[in-house]
């Protein structure tokens, strides 16, 4: 393997790199932004108790937005991890790679460019040779830069400061309220339904024995319970 063919499989591996951190970054964007976009959808319709078309809203609202955000911060990394899509090429890769290592500025570029100069031009207007000496040089200089090493995958732990406590306050309310959850999100997915409202009070039957003959009246005695 040449230099010039390591230092693009560094660049390669960058790229790889680069992809990985945007699909973990993605996939906590996103489970952020479902949790509390869940939270949030929940809460409005256990306090409001709306009718079918604010519940619709609420719940397309609510699909619509988590679609999104899965497809542009998720998905489209992935695709694009496995070259589908539009992808960075090497020389944007190398405009990225500037930016984290001084010392290549735009040597990696230029290293590309004679690349692909070599590829494209006549033996008889360029010296071939001259071109192939410039990048072996110039890829043996760049090749001993860590260019992977330019992306933190930890860095992505900072997003962590906003997933848990979404989270921790999601337990705490299923806890409290244990039907906080299941009959607001109920109501929601099926808003098309009409949920009468809970009764103010409930009764409780003081009757003993409810057995009579027939034709007798029966009194029925209740504990009224607010």
């Amino acid at each position: 393997m040449s230099q010039y063919e390591r230092l693009i499989t560094q660049v390669d591996a960058f790229i790889r790199k680069y992809y990985k951190n945007r699909m973990l970054k993605g996939c906590l964007i996103f489970l952020i932004v479902l949790l509390f976009s869940f939270l949030t959808v929940v809460t409005l319709e256990y306090i409001g108790r709306f009718g079918s078309f604010v519940r619709g809203f609420l719940l397309f609202a609510f699909l619509g937005i988590n679609i999104f955000i899965l497809f542009k911060y998720f998905i489209t990394p992935i695709l694009n991890l496995f070259a589908f899509g539009q992808r960075i090429d090497r020389k944007q890769a190398a405009a990225i790679i500037g930016c984290f290592f001084p010392d290549v500025n735009d040597k990696l570029l230029n290293t590309l460019e004679l690349s692909e100069m070599k590829e494209a031009v006549d033996n008889e207007q360029v010296n071939i040779e001259l071109l192939e000496a410039s990048i072996a040089v110039n890829s043996e200089k760049l090749s001993v830069f860590p260019f992977s090493s330019a992306i933190e995958l930890r860095e992505n732990v900072r997003y962590l400061k906003y997933l848990l406590p979404i989270f921790l306050l999601s337990v705490l309310l299923a806890i409290w309220i244990p039907d906080f959850f299941s009959s607001s999100s109920q109501r929601i997915i099926q808003y098309n339904r009409t949920f009468a409202p809970p009764a103010p009070f409930s009764f409780e039957l003081l009757n003993q024995n409810l057995k009579i003959e027939e034709g007798e009246r029966l009194e029925i005695k209740v504990n009224l319970i607010p």
